[in-house]
């Protein structure tokens, strides 16, 4: 069973959104060119979905500004801008995503005392996502990944992955995915190595038989 995990191709993190990745848009027409080739046997979306006040905000700290270092439940958290709230359009899907071909939408980041960058657990790792559980039943030995933001939500999800899921493939499609900051987008490529994870390109994929 081969598996697409599309990580958090949502408005807020695309051009205009309230947390834009740089060009993340341009991950649409890949995400879909995957999608349509038929090469999956499933599709899953992650999507972040907090409420108004979640922690991770800055307007939650009174005195601090998006991207400074903050705390949240006495750890140390970057501090984001309102984004993702339930409900609003920046939580939204980015409207060109084919979304009648994905099979199960993942929420995350609901809880607002912790912030939930992967898609299989909270950052404190106490709470799950159910994910794991969704795809272990489902049979799934091969995972690709890719989506928003490289650095930080991707990188999280493909490395839970490769910590929760033993003898799973996982594999990081790069072209399909947008970072933050370009130094952190190559640190967290090398992670994602270093840790098996593969590195991949959709040309890459939609070449194998």
């Amino acid at each position: 069973m081969k598996c697409l995990l599309l990580v958090d191709i949502q408005n807020g993190f695309c051009s205009g959104g309230n947390l834009a990745v740089p060009h993340g848009e341009d991950v649409v027409p890949v995400a879909n060119r995957l999608i349509a080739e038929g090469r999956y046997d499933l599709v899953v979306a992650s999507q972040d979905w907090h409420p108004a006040d979640h922690g991770s905000f800055a307007s939650q700290h009174p005195g601090k500004k998006p991207f400074e270092m903050g705390t949240l439940s006495g750890k140390p958290q970057m501090l984001w801008p309102d984004h993702c709230v339930q409900g609003t359009r920046d939580a939204q899907f980015h409207p060109g995503l084919n979304f009648a071909g994905i099979d199960h939408i993942q929420r995350k980041g609901e809880n607002r005392e912790v912030d939930s960058y992967s898609a299989f657990r909270d950052n404190d790792h106490a709470a799950l996502t159910g994910l794991s559980g969704y795809l272990a039943r489902a049979r799934v030995g091969t995972l690709d990944i890719c989506g928003l933001a490289t650095d930080y939500c991707v990188k999280a999800t493909a490395l839970d992955a490769k910590a929760m899921m033993p003898g799973v493939d996982v594999r990081f499609i790069a072209d399909a995915s947008r970072g933050i900051d370009p130094a952190g987008v190559q640190a967290a490529i090398a992670e994602m190595a270093a840790a098996g994870v593969r590195i991949m390109t959709s040309r890459d994929v939609l070449a194998e038989r």
